[in-house]
């Protein structure tokens, strides 16, 4: 029996090593489909105001708490968390949005204002939010590579 064995190897009939080599072809489909899943929903979670931003070169900021969004569209109205505050009662809300307890590094302001709004009426916002106290304010803008 013992012979048969032996033989039965030198025929050329070998047991074949187990390939320990991992295919990547289906990680990498899968990894392509989630990347375009991710690309064509991240536009759809931001929520607001239409606003046609400026670009710029500088580079996000890191948040920590929740900001307050100040925005303004093309028509010069007021959004304060996407909810329209008349002129007039600016002051008012922002007095308010000042008086809450803030977060120990300070409230943080995200100005977005439309790139065809006059300077003026930007900067009247600005003023407001200066008088209220809230001096951590950031201006947003679209990135971009143009001077």
């Amino acid at each position: 029996m013992g012979a048969s064995v032996s033989s039965r190897r030198g025929r050329g009939r070998r047991r074949r090593a187990p390939m320990a080599e991992i295919n990547v072809t289906p990680l990498v489909d899968v990894m392509l489909v989630l990347l375009i899943i991710f690309m064509v929903t991240a536009p759809l979670l931001v929520a607001g105001v239409p606003v046609d931003l400026p670009e710029s070169r500088a580079g996000a900021l890191e948040q920590q708490a929740q900001p307050v969004q100040i925005a303004m569209d093309g028509n010069g109205a007021i959004f304060i968390d996407d909810a329209p505050v008349p002129e007039a009662a600016l002051s008012q809300r922002l007095a308010t949005i000042a008086a809450e307890p803030a977060p120990p590094e300070g409230r943080r302001v995200y100005l977005r204002a439309d790139r065809g709004l006059d300077y003026g009426r930007v900067m009247r916002v600005m003023g407001e939010l200066n008088r209220a106290g809230l001096n951590r304010v950031a201006l947003v803008s679209v990135g971009g590579d143009q001077p």
